[in-house]
């Protein structure tokens, strides 16, 4: 059987920078789109369907939520996973809410995340704060 080509540590040289406006999100699943459709070898459709949710929702929460102008995404292919990183400027941690299944107010972002991530990670400093998510290939 032949060996499968990996190619790993794949995206954008750096983390892609946004504006901190409803934009960013198609912005951010455009680029995830494009990282996806480069990997060797692929990931499934349902699992691509994933990483795009949890990217779309991450930079969600950072526009609607978030304190300063600017969040960034990086996202890297790992042998058995790809990462998902969002950064921005507002040290408080992702507040859990209860889904308000009549007003349409949310509180589903966060929860769908952590569902479909096989591990997620908050790291908080002075300056900001990083959400790491990592979904199987």
């Amino acid at each position: 059987m032949p060996a499968q080509r990996m190619r790993l540590n794949d995206g954008p040289p750096g983390p892609a920078i946004f504006d901190k406006e409803p934009g960013a999100v198609t912005d951010a699943r455009d680029l995830t789109r494009g990282f996806l459709a480069g990997l060797t070898p692929a990931v499934s459709e349902q699992t691509a369907a994933s990483i795009e949710l949890v990217v779309s929702e991450l930079i969600t929460n950072v526009v609607r939520h978030a304190r300063g102008t600017l969040c960034s995404l990086g996202l890297q292919a790992l042998p058995d996973a790809i990462a998902i990183t969002v950064s921005d400027a507002d040290p408080r941690p992702p507040q859990e809410r209860t889904p308000d299944l009549a007003g349409g107010t949310g509180g589903f972002g966060w929860p769908m995340v952590r569902n479909l991530a096989a591990a997620v990670s908050v790291t908080l400093g002075a300056t900001g704060k990083t959400i790491r998510a990592e979904l199987a290939r």
